[in-house]
Formats: C-alpha cells, sequence, structure tokens
C-alpha cells in the first residue's frame, strides 16, 4: 500500500499522475513512481523519495497518455528504488501498481524463480507483473483474472500492458479502487483526494470486481459476468484538500471541528419532539425498539469513540452497550445476536479490520449500521444503512474533525434511542441544547491555543506519560494518549483513574507526569482522591477540568474546558488534548502530518 493513481485520455500523463500522487500524500509513504506507456516501451521513474523528488527528476522526454502511479508504504521488502512502485515484467511489458498483501506471494516467488524468472525486488507485487507477462491469455483481462486466480490475500491494483496501450486494467478485493469519470478521459485512484481536481462523477469498484478504462469510457466485470455501476458524486473539492493558510493539516482540521460539528447537527435536530431524525438508519421505531444490545466496532481513535459511544448509549438509552476493537471481533468468531445492533465506526470507510468484521456479521445475519465519514466508501456500503459525519476530508493522519463528529455521531444515535423508549422530552430537550451549543465551546477551548502550546511544551520534555479517567473520562484519556503517541513519538499510556492505584502507581514519581480527566460530575470527589496520590508521590500534574472546581491539590498545569450536560462532557474534554499533541510534536521538530510508520487509512493487517 498506500495510494493508486492512474490516467488514461488524450493529456499527457505525467503531470496528472504526479498531481494525483501529491494529493495522496496525506496517506503516508516512503517511496514514489510512475509508469506511462511510450510508442515503443512502458517508461518508469521511481525511487524512495517524496513525490516533489519524484517530480523533479522526471526525465525530460517522459511522454504517454496513459499511465499509472503509487506511493508506497513497504510492507514487503525495504523503502527503496528497487522496491518502490510500479513493477516491471521481466520483459518491460506489463507494469503493475498495487496496495494490499498478497500472502501467498513468498510461494509464488519461488515457483517464478524455478521457472528461471530473475525477481529483481523483495516485493508481493513483483509477483503480479510477471503472472500477468507470462499468461497464456489473449487479452489484459483474461490475463489479468489468471493471474489473480493464483493469489491469496488482498489487492487494489492498476495494470498497464505496452501489448494493449488504449487501457488500464483494474482490480479490486479488499483495498479501494475508484474509478473517475471524465470528458473524453477516464482516471483512478485509490482515494477520491486524488480525483476531486479533474472529475466529481466517481464510481467505486466492489471486492471481486474489475474494470477496463479507456479513453472514451469503463466497463466493470467479475470473473462471472460484466456488472453495471452507478456514479456518484462527491461533494468535496479540490479547495479542501489545501491547508488553507494553516501550518499543518492537523492544526487546520482542529480549527474546522466547530464548522464540521454544525454540519453533522444540520438539519438532524428536532426540536418539536425533542428528538433527531436518522433517516440513513433505514429503521423505523419498531424495529429499532427490538434491539437489546449494542456492539460497536472501529480501530483506533474510531474504537475510542466507540468506547465513549457505547457509555452514552447504555446512559441515555439504558441498551447495554459496548465496544470493541474490529480486529480483534474478526479473528475469535464472535456469536452473533439476532437482536444486538452492530455499529461500525470509520473515517475513511475502508479500514480493513473494520471492512472485513462487517462482511463477517453480514455473512452470520447481523444487522450493521455504519458511522462513516466517506460517502461511497467499502463500509458505508456493506452496511445496512447509517449515519454519515459530514467531517469533510479529513488529511492529518491522525483524526481530530472526525473523531469528534464520531462523537456527535453516537450523541445523535443515543438520543434516536433513547426518546424511542425511555427517554423523557425534557432530558430530549437538554440534550439537543448540549448538542447546539457544542460548536461555540469548541471555538473557545481552541481559543485558548497559547496557554495550551505552553503547557504541551513542558509535557514534550518528559519520556513518559500517563493519562487517567474515570468512566466516561476513560476513553478520553486513551485517545489523549493515542494523540500523543502518534505525533510526538512519546510513550503514553493510559488508565482508569481508579486502577492507578491497582500497580501503575509505582511509576508515579517527579519524572513521570500525568494528564488527569476531571470533569465536574458526580464523580468528581473520587477523581480528587486520585489527585491527592499523585502529589503525594511529586507526580508533575496536569489537569483538564471544568471552570469553578477545587481540586484540592495545586497541579502543575489546568487546563478548564465549558461544561456541558455530563453525558456530553467527554467530547469537550478531548479537544485540548488534541492541541497539547499537536504542539508537543512541533516543540520536538516532527512532521505532524506524516507521523512515522503509520498511514491515514490502514487497508492491509
Amino acid at each position: 500500500m498506500c495510494g493508486i493513481v492512474g490516467y488514461v485520455g488524450a493529456k499527457p500523463a505525467a503531470p496528472i499522475l504526479v498531481d494525483g500522487l501529491a494529493r495522496l500524500e496525506y496517506r503516508g509513504y516512503d517511496s514514489a513512481g510512475v509508469a506511462v506507456l511510450g510508442p515503443s516501451e512502458i517508461r518508469l521513474h521511481r525511487d524512495a523519495v517524496r513525490v516533489r523528488e519524484l517530480e523533479a527528476g522526471l526525465p525530460k522526454r517522459f511522454g504517454g497518455k496513459t499511465g499509472i502511479g503509487h506511493t508506497r508504504w513497504a510492507t514487503h521488502g525495504v523503502p527503496s528504488q528497487r522496491n518502490a512502485h510500479p513493477q516491471l515484467s521481466a520483459d518491460g511489458r506489463v507494469a503493475v501498481v498495487h496496495n494490499g498483501i498478497i500472502d501467498n506471494a513468498a510461494q509464488l516467488r519461488a515457483e517464478l524463480q524455478a521457472d528461471g524468472v530473475e525477481l529483481t525486488s523483495d516485493t508481493d507485487t513483483e509477483v503480479l507483473a510477471h503472472l500477468i507477462a507470462r499468461s497464456s491469455e489473449t487479452t489484459l483481462e483474461q490475463a489479468v483474472l489468471a493471474a489473480l486466480d493464483r493469489i491469496e490475500g488482498t489487492y487494489g491494483i492498476a495494470v498497464l500492458d505496452q501489448a494493449h496501450p488504449d487501457r488500464i486494467v483494474v482490480a479490486r478485493n479488499g483495498s479501494p479502487i475508484i474509478l473517475g469519470l471524465g470528458d473524453r478521459e477516464m482516471h483512478v485512484a485509490s482515494d477520491t483526494a486524488a480525483l476531486v481536481r479533474y472529475t466529481k462523477q466517481v464510481v467505486h469498484l466492489d471486492d471481486g470486481e474489475l474494470a477496463t478504462l479507456r479513453a472514451d469510457g469503463y466497463q466493470t466485470f467479475t470473473r462471472e459476468a460484466r456488472t453495471t455501476k452507478t456514479a456518484v458524486t462527491v461533494d468535496w473539492d479540490a479547495s479542501d484538500y489545501g491547508t488553507d493558510g494553516h501550518e499543518h493539516f492537523m492544526h487546520k482540521e482542529i480549527a474546522e471541528q466547530p464548522d464540521a460539528v454544525r454540519r453533522i447537527l444540520k438539519g438532524r435536530l428536532d426540536e418539536r419532539f425533542h428528538t433527531v431524525r436518522l433517516g440513513g438508519l433505514e429503521m423505523d421505531a419498531r424495529e429499532l425498539r427490538e434491539f437489546r444490545r449494542v456492539k460497536i466496532l472501529g480501530c483506533g481513535s474510531a474504537y475510542y469513540a466507540g468506547q465513549a459511544g457505547a457509555q452514552f448509549i447504555e446512559e441515555i438509552a439504558r441498551v447495554p452497550a459496548d465496544a470493541e476493537p474490529a480486529s480483534e471481533f474478526r479473528y475469535r468468531n464472535p456469536v452473533i445476536e439476532k437482536d444486538t445492533l452492530y455499529v461500525a465506526v470509520s473515517q475513511s470507510g475502508e479500514t480493513y479490520d473494520t471492512l472485513v468484521a462487517v462482511q463477517e456479521l453480514k455473512r452470520k445475519g447481523g444487522r450493521v449500521i455504519g458511522l462513516v465519514n466517506a460517502v461511497g466508501s467499502s463500509i458505508a456500503r456493506e452496511c445496512d444503512g447509517g449515519v454519515y459525519l459530514h467531517a469533510g476530508p479529513e488529511i492529518a493522519v491522525a483524526s481530530t474533525k472526525a473523531l469528534t463528529n464520531m462523537l456527535v455521531g453516537f450523541a445523535l444515535l443515543g438520543l434516536h434511542l433513547g426518546r424511542i423508549r425511555d427517554v423523557s422530552p425534557a432530558d430530549g430537550r437538554r440534550l439537543i441544547q448540549a448538542l447546539q451549543a457544542l460548536p461555540e465551546q469548541i471555538e473557545a477551548i481552541i481559543g485558548d491555543e497559547e496557554h495550551l502550546a505552553a503547557v504541551a511544551k513542558e509535557l514534550a520534555a518528559a519520556s513518559s506519560l500517563f493519562f487517567v479517567g474515570r468512566t466516561r473520562g476513560f476513553p478520553v484519556a486513551r485517545e489523549g494518549a493515542q494523540k500523543l503517541k502518534e505525533i510526538s513519538y512519546r510513550h503514553a499510556e493510559a488508565y482508569q483513574t481508579s486502577e492507578l492505584k491497582h500497580g501503575p502507581l509505582a511509576l508515579v514519581g517527579p519524572e513521570l507526569p500525568t494528564v488527569a480527566i476531571v470533569p465536574d460530575d458526580e464523580l468528581l470527589d473520587r477523581n480528587l482522591g486520585t489527585l491527592q496520590e499523585i502529589t503525594a508521590r511529586s507526580g508533575p500534574l496536569t489537569v483538564v477540568t471544568h471552570d469553578g472546581v477545587d481540586l484540592g491539590v495545586e497541579p502543575a498545569h489546568v487546563i478548564t474546558v465549558p461544561k456541558s450536560e455530563p453525558e456530553l462532557d467527554p467530547l469537550l474534554l478531548t479537544i485540548p488534548l488534541q492541541l497539547l499533541a499537536y504542539h508537543a510534536a512541533l516543540t520536538l521538530g516532527h512532521d505532524v502530518d506524516k507521523p512515522r510508520n503509520l498511514a491515514k487509512s490502514v487497508t492491509v493487517e
């Protein structure tokens, strides 16, 4: 993995390919390359460099109107020129770019070597190029199908063949492939970010589906038959993928959160009946009342948002709810209950572990809805219904505005379920008013950035930190630790506040700061006792709390956020932790938008 682009049309391909790769840089990568069909050969340019360095090094004679490109995030083989994509067949006739992992690559490599093929890279992708080129099939489509019949694993691929210069053949199994429909030209990419400058009309391939792209159109098919697809319109613009004057995408996206929350709330609050409208669930009140449990599945920050969402749903709707990492759920042969509502959460809608968990649920008859940001994405299409997050494009690897809208999405879902059951109109009104106040409250927190930057500078000096929170505050603590680890590379661990004394307290001392989540709620006294335990051991303490709380100790730093209703406090308590992580990373000189070893959308296991 990580980013695929392709073009066939009347224009020079290389500038379009490089532009598309630049728009996919946010996904994370360690090398890049492009290949175009010249008059008599495939022209290849690739290296372990950034996209702009790749562009600067393009040969002067690099013409061609059909081509493919790739940004690679290493899986098989270290980042290097020979391991960069595209990969070529031995005769140079076929070029392939590939996202995913071929599980039986070692076996296939051994077979090719036994047949005398000299492999020039350590990648699993090179296997595909050789298999396609060595096929006895007469068309490129048939050759690709024959090669894929030998493959075990996941893939999103795009293929050029010098013998078929008028086309690109693409295929998908577990890794996204999106077609872009232009005017007498066709585009392909693994993410709409690479397409929106050229077209708003896109087609998403399904698993097991292939497509042939020519300048005059496209045809989709499977091994068995041709398929019919309907194009969808992308709402996002190319301008949405710029930094808009901010130093980093992450900073821009933190600042965009008030407007993102306004978008997810727009048209969904029913003030007359003190509830919300979620028509995308495609279930009426009678169906929703039949569910006796809610199970939430996500990965990383989406999982932590799911933990907070489960707390909200259980507290408001009085339906048992819990969250689990989708990556664990899919492997443990879970019992699927017909009276459980399953909720899949993903920013990209392409997170592979979550997608496969959804597919397993569907195979076993589970009812699944999605909380997804990307319209038309794989998870959105697999689910029975859902709630779109409307956060807008999120470019930075560390999720901020999408995570906040996930939390709002769970609040909407929880209130919807609660009003169908036993939540009173008065409580419904209370929560709706709290939701309406969120954008301005978030703006107030962001306005405290200078203070947060000063706190972050001190925290960045520590090699390890604790984050602690109780019940509603624990997912907040987990997300805060995650953010700090992701972009500042400081070790951080999150614990339930009540668990600190059961072991972790042994590490508390002058060298280990603690960030404590202390809302002004019914558990305040319990949290204050823990603050005493930390300060008694000379542990540096940063407290995230509400105005007017008497902490009973003198922390090194106090960060206050506006008070919401108790059930919605976690959302606001999370915002300052984003800015703490951001400014800690800046203090340490790290690339905030492209943290090492991480990619934006993880579409491999």
